[in-house]
């Protein structure tokens, strides 16, 4: 069965935006209203909310962060061709 998972992101066009939106994370900032905010990605009218997805859905660097690291925490940036992403998987199988 191939390993599926949930993840929030924020999606922005800068790694300098990335680490500042990080480091209001870090202070406690709610990370569905900084996607709300400042992702440029369509999920972010679901608070960064991605759904459910496949291992291999998703472009490499972003898949390797959600089926690879820490439940819980955010990782990032993450840099692919869509930009750089702050990711937050709240489970996988």
């Amino acid at each position: 069965m191939m390993p599926r998972a949930c993840a929030y992101h924020i999606l922005v066009k800068s790694e300098k935006l990335c680490l500042e939106l990080k480091e209001k994370l870090a202070k406690g900032a709610d990370f569905n209203k900084l996607a709300k905010q400042h992702s440029t990605c369509p999920s972010k009218r679901r608070g960064g909310d991605l759904g459910e997805f496949n291992q291999g859905d998703m472009v490499k660097p972003f898949d390797d962060v959600v089926f690879k690291k820490p439940l819980f925490e955010v990782h990032g940036p993450v840099k692919t061709q869509f930009g750089y992403h702050l990711i937050k998987t709240v489970y996988r199988n």
